[in-house]
């Protein structure tokens, strides 16, 4: 089994990192955005550097292009994903390609849900709140508690 966790830089990426003793005894891998903190927190980590889409649609395709080349090559059974825009692509297209989907709603979105978690949800095998209160809006979501 191969696990991929996919994830944006900043925030998205502490929460995905407190995973890791999880599943560090799996084959696994990181797709994330390259920022200097992504770089010293994963620099240890089988990693790969995607663009940060930020809701342009070029930079979408570049990341869904990225994100393609990445999952042909690696493969991976499960995506765990903590959002953002940037991991969306690559959760997708895992799912076209029989991964199963573990997504992870950021620890930031208290009231409501966040673009990534509603994109998200539809193609999720698990869906996990770390908010109780969201699954109203998650009804097929679970509870698990804070990831930090």
């Amino acid at each position: 089994m191969k696990i991929c966790i996919a994830c944006s830089a900043g925030g998205h990426l502490i929460e995905a990192i407190s995973l890791y003793p999880l599943i560090r005894k799996y084959p696994n891998f990181f797709i994330t955005v390259k920022r200097k903190q992504s770089k010293e927190l994963l620099k240890d980590k089988k990693t790969y550097f995607i663009i940060d889409p930020k809701r342009n649609p070029f930079k979408l395709l570049l990341n869904f292009l990225q994100s393609l080349k990445i999952l042909l090559k690696e493969k991976p059974n499960i995506i765990i994903s903590t959002g953002a825009s940037s991991a969306i692509p690559a959760c997708y297209l895992g799912k076209f390609f029989g991964c199963k989907i573990i997504f992870i709603e950021s620890l930031a979105a208290v009231e409501k849900p966040s673009l990534s978690g509603r994109f998200a949800y539809p193609i999720a095998d698990l869906f996990i709140v770390q908010w109780k209160n969201l699954l109203k809006f998650y009804k097929k979501g679970i509870y698990g508690g804070q990831l930090i």
